[in-house]
């Protein structure tokens, strides 16, 4: 395949994107959708995220008509990534749905405390699968972005324990009759 036919094709990709997008773009969400290592944008609604994607795909066509191979690896990777992200958020948006429709019938705190421990789980092998990664990687930059998504991560780790303390506690007070 020519690059011409690849680009078209990730362009395509982009544009069926933005169609699915579109009806759910304008809703906010209560905090970023993403990490800060996957996409620059703070926003709340997927069109901020698509915008960013749209601009990536920009700076690839550039480097792909500069012929900086590097630059081409780099940012064709980071696209690939955030159209993956962007896709998995929409395939869960029922599945979000019916949670926040759980949480404002129930206040269940024992399915929290699961849900969270799960979250701890994940995160704690993510963290692992990224330490195991770090000295693999050739170059010092790759090493600097691993290291940016570890403390990323580990940020996501400590809040998602300090959640669980406060449903630990929620529990025990419940427990107790307060």
């Amino acid at each position: 395949m020519s690059t011409q036919t690849l680009l078209q094709s990730l362009e395509q990709q982009i544009e069926n994107l933005a169609r699915e997008i579109e009806p759910i773009a304008h809703t906010p969400a209560q905090q970023a959708r993403f990490d800060v290592t996957l996409f620059a944008s703070k926003g709340t609604r997927l069109r901020e995220y698509l915008a960013e994607v749209r601009v990536n795909f920009a700076q690839l066509c550039q480097v792909v008509a500069e012929n900086r191979s590097a630059q081409v690896a780099f940012v064709a990777e980071r696209l690939v990534s955030q159209i993956t992200a962007l896709q998995r958020e929409l395939a869960t948006q029922t599945l979000r749905n019916a949670d926040k429709q759980k949480e404002r019938k129930s206040s269940d705190f024992y399915s929290k405390l699961v849900e969270h421990q799960q979250f701890e789980r994940r995160l704690m092998a993510m963290i692992q699968d990224r330490e195991s990664n770090l000295g693999k990687l050739a170059t010092f930059s790759e090493q600097q972005l691993m290291q940016k998504e570890l403390a990323a991560l580990e940020g996501r780790l400590m809040r998602c324990r300090q959640a669980l303390i406060k449903i630990e506690r929620s529990i025990e007070r419940q427990e107790r009759g307060f």
